[in-house]
């Protein structure tokens, strides 16, 4: 809640979403409210790095499944995925060794916060092969 309030102080655009993935804050605002909430050569994003101690990232709120692949895209940035399949029930993200290596993390930690994530904002499983 405080780093809702935090932001919304600092860029004056509210939101109602924030997460933890990967030690990043990311934040998510409406589309068009994106490059406002970054600020001027990134100076918000800079500025709330400062406050907080941690890295920021603000993105778009996603508009139904079909943004699932720009929203996952977006979150695990620089990992990049080969295909991302989207079922009634699940997500599977098709990777290579390496990206899929970096999506899982170590002890799972990283896989465990992004399923959480689609869970949450899409209520699907979410599986890395």
């Amino acid at each position: 809640m405080r780093y809702l309030n935090l932001f919304e102080r600092i860029t004056r655009i509210r939101t109602k979403y924030c997460f933890f993935y990967n030690n990043t804050i990311v934040f998510l605002v409406e589309e068009r409210l994106v490059p406002r909430a970054v600020g001027e050569n990134g100076r918000y994003v800079k500025k709330l790095a400062e406050i907080l101690g941690r890295k920021i990232k603000i993105i778009s709120i996603p508009i139904g499944d079909s943004d699932i692949a720009n929203f996952i895209a977006a979150i695990v940035d620089p990992i990049r995925f080969n295909r991302l399949e989207v079922t009634d029930s699940e997500v599977i993200i098709n990777a290579g060794r390496q990206s899929k290596a970096a999506l899982i993390g170590r002890n799972k930690t990283r896989l465990a916060e992004i399923q959480k994530i689609i869970k949450e904002y899409f209520n699907k499983e979410l599986k890395i092969i």
